[in-house]
């Protein structure tokens, strides 16, 4: 199997894109402020944009579609062709796990990023309670997904250029095809005669 360029666009345009939502993400997290009901004696929480929420959701879904499509063409190491053993297989073996692992981080961070952003609390307070606390993300959740994306990045592409340079597809070919040998046995027998 050889390195396909379009894949590898592929691959390193949706993790782009996945990171620069990340970011994007981070950047639009919800903010809130305690407002006094003016029917009640409560305060309450009002939040901002819940823009981080679909960016958050947007690059985990890209994520999710760039390491199904190089586990797919790989065949996710395996279910795939055999490989030359050396380091060429060591190197994608390592790639792989590191690919995963980076991958399962940012997809964690950037779904809990998420699903914490989304969440609104309603009212908690009191009559003039000044302290009160609206749940909001702690910042650098989605960065943290943001950086992970770009390791994930990494992984993914060594993991394919090495796994194509150390796959053999199944079969090892000798270097010169069929190994025909010439015979003296003419030789021999003008040599009797």
């Amino acid at each position: 199997m050889g390195v396909s360029i379009p894949v590898l666009v592929i691959v390193i345009a949706l993790h782009l894109i996945a990171f620069v939502l990340a970011v994007g993400a981070e950047r639009r997290r919800s903010t809130a402020k305690v407002v006094p009901d003016k029917y009640d004696e409560r305060t309450y929480c009002v939040y901002g944009t819940d823009a981080s929420t679909v960016y958050g959701l947007a690059a985990f879904g890209l994520l999710l579609i760039s390491q199904t499509l190089v586990n797919g063409v790989t065949k996710c190491l395996c279910f795939g062709r055999g490989m030359m053993g050396g380091s060429s297989t060591t190197c994608a073996i390592f790639f792989f796990v590191f690919s995963w692992v980076s991958f399962l981080g940012a997809e964690a961070c950037l779904l809990a990023g998420s699903a914490r952003n989304a969440y609104h609390t309603k009212y908690r307070g009191v009559f003039l309670a000044d302290h009160l606390s609206c749940a909001t993300l702690r910042k650098g959740v989605f960065a943290a997904g943001a950086a992970l994306t770009l390791l994930s990045m990494i992984g993914s592409i060594f993991y394919y250029w090495i796994h194509s340079k150390a796959d053999t597809g199944g079969w090892q070919k000798h270097q010169n095809g069929l190994g025909m040998a010439t015979s003296n046995y003419t030789e021999s027998t003008e040599g009797k005669g």
